[in-house]
């Protein structure tokens, strides 16, 4: 029990150093915010929220999996490489794949209401 408990704390120190070193991680966090703020004020769906909820989970692992990916192509290739270039920037562009997707979600949930609010 004792190992899986540490196990968190390994989870939780991936999540600081994602937020402490990466600007576009911190982005997120505070899109994230705003549009649950945005989502409390117009009240949502459950099934709004559900896709709110995926859309951000996936943005947030993107980000995460990108900084992982980042990390270790930078530890077995630190001098400048191609493939290590590719690597990162196809990492990269999932996440950008990932907040697109979620950008077109929230426009479909949120327009309607603001749309119906003015």
């Amino acid at each position: 029990m004792a190992k899986f408990i540490k196990s968190f704390g390994y989870a939780f120190s991936g999540i600081a150093y994602a937020f402490k070193s990466q600007f576009n991680f911190r982005f997120h966090i505070v899109a994230l915010f705003i549009v649950g703020l945005a989502g409390w004020y117009f009240q949502l769906s459950a099934n709004e929220w559900l896709w709110i909820v995926l859309a951000a989970g996936i943005v947030l692992l993107s980000e995460l999996f990108n900084t992982a990916i980042e990390v270790l192509v930078d530890l077995v290739s630190p001098d400048i490489h191609p493939k290590a270039k590719v690597i990162k920037d196809t990492a990269a562009a999932a996440v950008l794949v990932a907040a697109i997707a979620a950008v077109l979600i929230g426009l479909i949930i949120f327009i309607p209401k603001i749309a119906h609010a003015a």
